[in-house]
């Protein structure tokens, strides 16, 4: 079977949000074009705990931005952004919930970040996200969402290393680019990893 997954559709992802993501709005309408073609569609959530490591706040003197160490893992410093329960971590309302048939919280370890959403950072958990694909026979999937050089990235990684057939949609993404050619180099990366750039 061949899946697509949503990443991070989030309103803190969104112009306005915490962690805005610049045109990241455009991919809602998008993802809602793109659902019909699939049998099975999930959406990652990032859904953090208030102390989270990865926020600036968590950390005095440090400025988002920042580049710190978490669990053995390099970690870029942000604003507190997708806090469980808050309206910022909820997916955007104009996303087909309907044709959605798995929501997979990641990022909940206060310890360690997860932009993928199979694993943290640093491999040390899964999420439910590469089981719940294995026991639908899931063999392929399509990314698309937020943000290119981040989640998008890490999830498509992890995919290929988990043995499935990989797709990211380039015009269902849109990036932070922290430093100028990051979303580029994140494209680059997926494909030498052997993702096939849709």
């Amino acid at each position: 079977m061949h899946a697509l997954i949503l990443v991070d559709l989030q309103y803190d992802f969104m112009p306005g949000g915490a962690l805005a993501v610049p045109e990241g709005h455009e991919v809602v309408e998008i993802a809602n074009q793109w659902m019909s073609d699939f049998e099975l569609v999930v959406a990652t959530q990032d859904w953090h705990p208030p102390d989270h490591q990865s926020f600036a706040s968590q950390h005095p003197g440090r400025e988002i931005g920042d580049l710190i160490e978490l669990e053995g893992q390099a970690q870029v410093l942000w604003p507190e952004h997708c806090i469980e329960g808050t309206d910022g971590a909820e997916l955007h309302a104009e996303l087909d919930r309907e044709q959605i048939d798995a929501v997979i919280q990641k990022g909940t370890d206060a310890r360690i970040d997860s932009y993928s959403g199979f694993f943290d950072n640093g491999h040390h958990q899964a999420t439910s996200l590469g089981d719940y694909l294995a026991s639908r026979n899931v063999d392929a999937v399509t990314i698309m969402g937020l943000a290119t050089d981040y989640c998008v990235k890490f999830t498509a990684l992890d995919a290929i290393r988990l043995g499935l057939k990989t797709h990211v949609v380039v015009k269902g993404c849109r990036g932070v680019e922290l430093e100028s050619g990051d979303i580029q180099r994140a494209l680059e990366e997926m494909q030498a990893a052997g993702v096939v750039l849709l």
